[in-house]
């Protein structure tokens, strides 16, 4: 049985089911104890180059990551090695995070955080008809993008707030936007148009600083922008600017840039609604996600191949 290492424990009682099954498992040892394993069971907050690899040695024959995105690997270095790199995509994981983005979109046009601190804080002395006027939803337009699962997910629960949802992504979906009745826009136009922009991309040297200085001025004045998908996607300090001049109306972040930290001048701002990393905090979710990565050490080991594998390309000449 495969020699696995666990970067950091994770939800539920899946590391003691593969210890039950006779698998020796060690759990938030240094990485620089890697040495002579045989799976590598990662967080999104780890880096695996090709370096932590050959320091692992020809042992090593898969990298489960216990993340949908996987940018946290080095997955061209993995291929050259033979090793096998599987993630965690499931519905479970599409539902969280598309919620969350509903989430915080409510927050953040309806300004609940800003008034949630101030009822705390004592300044509530009754109903007053002027205070804290968000925007309604209903009628506005969601540009999202990046179509993938989740952001299909997304312009599905648009449907119940009657909210318009024009998209971006490389290639057109015809057939979801004859389901769901939604429009293919270029970059540009979207930014232009929509009234909420909400990411839903992964993290490349594509969409690295997608939404930038230049992206942001396209943007239709008074919007608000949503991000559920990586933090380096958007440049902090353009954001900043243009939450601070009124070019845009507000924010809401579930990711930064440079996680753990988070940018002081976002902190400040009041039409800014900040959660740590969490769109994909359910119960529901982080079960999935648990099932996912061992089962797929547990392929590995019994010689099968894993469901979600990230480069398939490696199957043929992967180590054994």
């Amino acid at each position: 049985m495969l020699k696995t290492f666990v970067t950091k424990p994770i939800p539920g009682n899946f590391l003691t089911d593969l210890k039950n099954q006779g698998y020796e498992v060690s759990v938030g040892e240094p990485l620089e104890k890697v040495k002579g394993y045989e799976a590598l069971l990662t967080l999104l907050t780890d880096r695996v180059d090709g370096d932590l690899m050959d320091l692992a040695g020809p042992t090593l024959k898969i990298i489960s990551n216990y993340a949908v995105g996987f940018d946290n690997i080095d997955v061209t270095a993995a291929t050259e090695r033979g090793i096998v790199v599987t993630n965690t995509p499931s519905d479970e994981v599409n539902v969280a995070v598309s919620e969350h983005t509903w989430a915080l979109t409510l927050s953040l046009v309806r300004r609940v955080v800003e008034a949630d601190e101030a009822v705390r804080r004592g300044a509530y002395k009754g109903w007053e008809p002027d205070i804290f006027i968000g925007k309604t939803l209903k009628a506005k337009t969601l540009g999202i993008v990046g179509l993938g699962r989740i952001g299909t997910m997304v312009a599905r629960i648009a449907k119940g707030f009657g909210v318009g949802v024009v998209y971006n992504k490389r290639s057109p979906e015809p057939e979801v936007e004859k389901e769901l009745g939604i429009k293919f826009l270029s970059l540009d136009e979207l930014l232009k148009t929509a009234d909420i922009v909400s990411l839903h991309v992964p993290l490349t040297l594509e969409t690295k600083h997608l939404i930038n200085k230049e992206t942001i001025a396209k943007m239709k004045a008074g919007s608000y922008l949503i991000n559920t998908a990586r933090g380096p996607v958007v440049d902090e300090n353009a954001l900043v600017e243009a939450l601070r001049s009124g070019h845009l109306a507000g924010a809401a972040l579930d990711v930064f840039d440079n996680e753990p930290k988070i940018n002081p001048e976002l902190i400040g701002l009041e039409n800014v609604v900040l959660t740590p990393h969490i769109a994909s905090a359910t119960r529901e979710a982080r079960d999935k996600m648990g099932m996912e990565a061992i089962a797929a050490i547990v392929a590995i080991d019994k010689n099968e191949k894993p469901e979600n594998i990230v480069n398939p390309d490696v199957w043929e000449k992967r180590r054994k």
